[in-house]
């Protein structure tokens, strides 16, 4: 592309360039339809792609192995909907019951703001905590159960078809892109990177899950499952996840108890999350995906942008592969340099300053491991 941009000035090659990323962008955006269950069906593929390995090289048939994955993966689906669904509309059914003292409270934290001379504050607080607009939430999720359902099957099938083209899919990546062993190198790095994290980040919610279950239980919350079900998805989402899951249970601590109460389970929140995501994951996760914090922040609210709820919960993975996609090109490199890790005394990126005093055995090492890329 930059030899046919060769005849052009800087200037042009840049708006050229920018036109070109603003095309992309307009029709990714309005293809999220079909992208998002696609994207989804890759990255479970990706997670479930060495279970299917594992069971190929023990002698199970192909068909039987996938017919195994599939039935894990319909049997978690079907549990998932079936206690978010109970509890959503146990919790529809119980507001009536919280919104009498929920309207006290907020009457009486209305007051206590005008006295402390925030004006107005009487009137604005219900309106912006009315437990009408949760009601109308929760039925709209109910009353699109259906949807995500049908979703649901379509990442199945999509998963389904990315398992039966694995074995195949290194031969055809590399006749049909020319990749060099360099590029193969890079696009497994890729697969692993996104693997090992995506491995890791399940097991950490669910650990954050189980242990959120047991606190609220202990402190008698309605409905622990519901908040435990949004605090293992939440759990994913970088920077805000870990913030937006204990919002819910608090409130409803507070109106179904005390202050108190609900000061326990925030502070149990924060001790959770940050036990698991700031002491655990990071020593079982070592130095990570090589993404600063910036651009983790800033991914969040791209991804969010373009894929919804679905792109904040790929937000990590998903800028993991554009670095390393960006790294593949000079022209580009200092867009991933910009997107990484911080740079050491050398100028290398940190993470590559581990790489490269093993770059001749790594390759090898990885290949052993795990023969051509998972999906």
């Amino acid at each position: 592309m930059m030899s046919a941009l060769s005849g052009f000035t800087p200037i042009a090659r840049g708006l050229i360039v920018a036109g070109a990323l603003a095309l992309v962008l307009t029709l990714a955006k309005a293809a999220a339809p079909v992208l998002v269950p696609l994207l989804l069906a890759v990255f479970i593929a990706v997670i479930a792609t060495p279970a299917l390995r594992w069971m190929r090289r023990r002698g199970v048939p192909k068909w039987g192995a996938l017919a195994l994955i599939i039935f894990v993966m319909l049997d978690i689906g079907s549990l998932l909907a079936l206690v978010t669904t109970g509890a959503l509309e146990g919790f529809r059914d119980s507001l009536p019951t919280y919104q009498e003292r929920f309207m006290l409270l907020s009457d009486q934290l209305g007051g206590w703001l005008e006295t402390a001379g925030v004006g107005g504050s009487r009137e604005a607080i219900p309106d912006l905590l009315d437990p009408g607009k949760v009601a109308v939430g929760v039925r709209l999720i109910l009353s699109n159960a259906s949807g995500f359902f049908a979703t649901g099957l379509l990442v199945v099938l999509a998963v389904v078809f990315i398992l039966l083209e694995v074995s195949t899919l290194q031969a055809k990546l590399k006749a049909a892109f020319h990749l060099s062993e360099a590029g193969e190198a890079r696009l497994l790095r890729m697969l692993v990177s996104i693997r090992r994290y995506m491995l890791i980040k399940t097991l950490t919610s669910l650990c954050v899950a189980l242990c959120v279950w047991v606190w609220l239980w202990f402190l008698g919350i309605d409905f622990a499952a519901l908040w435990v079900v949004l605090a293992f998805f939440l759990n994913f989402v970088p920077v805000v996840g870990n913030i937006v899951m204990m919002i819910p249970p608090v409130l409803l601590a507070l109106v179904q108890t005390d202050l108190t109460t609900a000061l326990l389970v925030a502070a149990g929140y924060l001790v959770i999350n940050t036990v698991i995501g700031n002491v655990l994951e990071p020593r079982i996760m070592g130095k990570g995906l090589g993404i600063s914090t910036l651009a983790v922040f800033v991914a969040l609210l791209f991804w969010g942008w373009m894929f919804g709820t679905v792109g904040m919960f790929l937000a990590v993975p998903l800028t993991t592969a554009l670095i390393i996609a960006l790294d593949a090109s000079p022209h580009t490199r200092p867009l991933a340099i910009l997107l990484g890790p911080a740079i050491e005394g050398d100028g290398l990126p940190a993470a590559e300053g581990a790489e490269a005093g093993s770059s001749a055995g790594a390759p090898a090492r990885q290949g052993g491991a795990d023969a051509g890329p998972d999906v």
